[in-house]
């Protein structure tokens, strides 16, 4: 129970969306980019494991 109103919001939410006009504020856009954290996806990132080379070697 209860998961009527949360799904009535989100219909609600995706309809807004699905027909909106679509006006895209450049500026505002540019602003919210200039200020958002660096994304971290593009950063190499390594682990810890002490058993990652051990099953490389296990594979071979």
């Amino acid at each position: 129970m209860g998961r009527g109103r949360a799904k009535a919001k989100q219909t609600k939410v995706a309809r807004e969306l699905k027909y909106s006009s679509g006006s895209l504020d450049p500026d505002r856009l540019k602003a919210e980019l200039a200020a958002a954290p660096p994304s971290t996806s593009s950063a190499v990132v390594e682990d810890d494991d002490p058993y990652a080379d051990d099953e490389d070697d296990a594979r071979r």
